[in-house]
């Protein structure tokens, strides 16, 4: 088959472009308004960008009646925010908290979660989810789209403090089968990770630097080829 967006039909039960790009991690995103209330809100267009600063962004499509999301204000007017991984015991809370619900809502209490204050930024975290990015604005990226739900703001964060539980660690490595996380596919699946393979690229092994996103690496390799270096006090070990 073959079809143009918004110009040809595709002739299927149901749209085919989010069903194509999967799986999509999940960005289940803390904020709290510049009032003091908290909000929660899963996305699932998110992702890392880089690693040495780390950066992650989200997408946050307007809403069907063309206002911006409660979590794009809070993060432009607070300047902060907190990415919680979404996991298969948490999937029913996850999915609670992706209702619409007016400004004045808690969707922690909604959804019965547990709250434990962030250290770096001024958010609430999800004290069940295993590993926490607490996150400060860098920008937002609108991309324009049609109404009323089709412009989008791509917030860009950079991540300031990393809290992973030791129960997800197996010989210092994270454990995916540990940790359990769902992710969104098409329509109205998602999928559970329970199994891994491991492929090493062949080549300069410096190019595993970025692929296993090792900042003390990237800085001994900076500091080998008489680069500046921009970051805090070295450090030795990952």
């Amino acid at each position: 088959m073959f079809y143009q967006p918004g110009i040809t039909s595709h002739g299927l039960p149901r749209d085919p472009f989010k069903a194509c790009v999967v799986p999509r991690p999940i960005g289940w995103i803390s904020t709290r308004s510049s009032d003091g209330m908290d909000n929660l809100a899963p996305f699932s267009q998110f992702n890392n960008l880089t690693f040495d600063p780390p950066y992650v962004m989200f997408s946050a499509n307007q809403t069907d009646l063309a206002v911006r999301k409660d979590t794009t204000v809070n993060t432009e007017a607070t300047g902060e925010f907190v990415w919680n991984i979404a996991t298969f015991a948490l999937r029913e809370a996850v999915n609670i908290t992706a209702e619409q619900f007016s400004p004045g809502i808690d969707e922690f209490t909604r959804a019965g979660l547990a709250k434990e204050p962030a250290r770096l930024v001024n958010c609430a975290m999800v004290r069940g989810s295993p590993i926490r990015f607490e996150c400060q604005y860098h920008s937002t990226l609108r991309l324009p789209g049609n109404p009323p739900m089709g412009t989008v703001d791509v917030i860009i964060g950079r991540v300031v403090a990393i809290h992973i539980s030791d129960d997800v660690l197996t010989d210092g490595l994270v454990d995916i089968r540990k940790v359990d996380p769902i992710a969104r596919c098409g329509y109205y699946q998602y999928a559970r990770i329970t199994e891994t393979f491991d492929m090493v690229i062949p080549g300069n092994g410096k190019v595993l630097y970025g692929l296993e996103g090792s900042a003390a690496l990237n800085s001994q390799e900076a500091m080998a080829q008489g680069m500046p270096n921009k970051r805090r006090p070295a450090f030795d070990k990952e």
